[in-house]
């Protein structure tokens, strides 16, 4: 026999071994299931991914059965195409990619049910009621790009934006610090769901502070670092933010020992083919702090977060838990030109008065009639807030009285939600939630109908069912696009390391906000 094959067939065996399918006693198996007794309720599986909505083009959903017993059994079926079985003796379900795919293309709005047995100890096979689950005839994106860091705010250990085939399991670099000799990296953002037009900020000891931007395949560092970012839809400018950022902690609390205060901030733009920032009065105004900016998908109102700036200097030696939790953020919006370069005024869309919350991070559907955004207790940070939700407003019917009427999504947990985006046909959602693990964000999709009803949210899914279990890394800032980002990751290194392509002049003239090295954040 030669070496090559010597060395196959230990492969093979652990392969089999290693995902538990019986494949060599299956047909027996199958017949002793004709008897069982039944279970009148769901078995628990892990992650759930029961009674949610999910689209055709997602990979293989796998999960362990949380049930106690020797062997598993697990079938998939709908109206059309065969039925996929599997068999474990772990508990583990592992799925084949190939009929997966097939049997969801086959059942576009359709139910897929999964029925879970196990067999016991006893020798006797239990049955559990079917889970339930719906096949959307609308596709999601099928990227997603979003960052990984460890949960510690002392350290830049291990920062990378990473994206995922979410028709797969691949996943791949965009950028880490280490092609830039350690440092941090965030804020990526892109325009209309498309790679061709993206920003990442980052900061490095050694290459300083400074901002990437991709525009039709060129590259260019720009001498400043820009905070949360969005692209105006006709990809001419972007609006930024300037935080000079404060972080303090209270250990006394349980679910989470960290605060974030902005103690200044505001909101500038930058013109992509001149290369010059520019200011708008109204977003920079000395007694406010401006935030997180996100454009309408007209492009003609620019949505964001305002809160009063209740002292008089940013050069404060103390800032007090009081300090933090009077702060509230009103949603605004203003109205934009963007072939005149001209400004209106500003409007309040949820007041911070009359809802008694803080309202952070607005994102509005690509068909421009839905408003996602949070709302917590109080400040600007709501991944810290675990009593951060998400809400909606009905753009298409709402404000015609000066009223806009919010909602709180479905979606929500106990946890903090926070970090969410939209994917380019305005049917799914995907958001950052604390849900399963406390300290850790992971990544969440929820179907939205055309009423605007969030499903039931499902987390990413992972080869390994028991993925999330050992990750001891956050995923945040999760960004739908329908293309993966081409650019590479040794390409962008590169100009990292390389001189300031455009140094530009911020008029800001508040005299407190500067190009701030910030905290850590997740």
């Amino acid at each position: 026999m030669s070496k090559k094959y010597i060395y196959t067939i230990p492969v093979i065996i652990v392969v089999v071994v290693g995902v538990g399918i019986g494949v060599f006693f299956e047909r027996d198996i199958s017949e002793e299931i004709v008897d069982f007794v039944q279970v009148v309720r769901k078995a628990r599986i892990y992650p759930d991914y029961s009674s949610i909505v999910i689209p055709a083009n997602i990979v293989a959903m796998n999960f362990a059965v949380r049930e106690d017993g020797e062997l598993y059994c697990v079938r998939i079926r709908s109206s059309k195409g065969g039925e996929i079985e599997v068999f474990s003796r772990t508990g583990k379900i592992v799925i084949g990619e190939g009929q997966w795919s097939s049997l969801l293309e086959q059942n576009k709005d359709e139910k897929l049910e999964i029925d879970v047995f196990c067999k016991g100890r006893d020798g006797k096979w239990l049955r559990y009621d079917a889970i339930r689950n719906t096949i959307a005839s609308e596709e999601i994106d099928g990227h997603l790009v979003y960052r990984k860091i460890h949960p510690g705010y002392r350290t830049w250990r291990g920062v990378g934006i990473y994206q995922r085939e979410l028709g797969s399991y691949v996943e791949s670099v965009v950028l880490d610090n280490s092609y830039f000799k350690g440092g941090c990296l965030n804020c990526h953002a892109f325009c209309n769901n498309k790679t061709d037009k993206m920003l990442i900020g980052l900061r490095s000891g050694k290459y300083g502070s400074s901002e990437l931007i991709v525009n039709d395949g060129e590259v260019n560092k720009i001498g400043t670092k820009f905070g949360y970012t969005s692209w105006h839809p006709s990809g001419k400018i972007v609006v930024y933010s300037m935080n000079k950022v404060y972080q303090l902690f209270h250990y006394a609390r349980k679910d989470e020992y960290r605060d974030v205060i902005d103690i200044d901030s505001a909101l500038a733009y930058y013109d992509v083919e001149s290369g010059k920032v520019k200011r708008c009065e109204h977003l920079s105004k000395k007694d406010r702090l401006e935030t997180y900016p996100a454009w309408s998908s007209d492009g003609k109102y620019l949505y964001y977060c305002s809160a009063p700036m209740k002292w008089l200097t940013s050069e404060m030696e103390e800032i007090t838990q009081e300090m933090v939790e009077g702060v509230k953020y009103d949603l605004m919006r203003i109205s934009y030109d963007v072939m005149g370069d001209k400004w209106g005024e500003p409007e309040v869309v949820v007041s911070a008065e009359e809802s008694g919350k803080s309202s952070l991070e607005p994102r509005v559907s690509p068909d421009g009639r839905w408003l996602l955004f949070c709302m917590c207790d109080y400040s600007c940070f709501p991944v810290y807030q675990p009593s951060s939700d998400l809400y909606m407003i009905d753009l298409g019917s709402g404000g015609a009285d000066g009223k806009f009427v919010y909602r709180k999504l479905d979606v929500n947990s106990e946890a903090s939600e926070s970090w969410h985006s939209w994917s380019s046909n305005g049917r799914w959602i995907a958001f950052s939630s604390k849900r399963m693990h406390g300290s850790f964000t992971r990544t969440y999709f929820s179907y939205v109908d055309v009423n605007g009803v969030a499903s039931k949210p499902f987390v990413l899914p992972q080869k390994d069912p028991g993925y999330y279990e050992g990750c001891l890394r956050t995923f945040s800032v999760p960004e739908l696009v329908v293309e993966p980002v081409r650019t590479t990751k040794e390409t962008l290194g590169k100009v990292v390391r390389g001189k300031v392509d455009k140094v530009v002049y911020v008029p800001i003239s508040s005299a407190t906000i500067k190009n701030e090295e910030w905290q850590e954040r997740e």
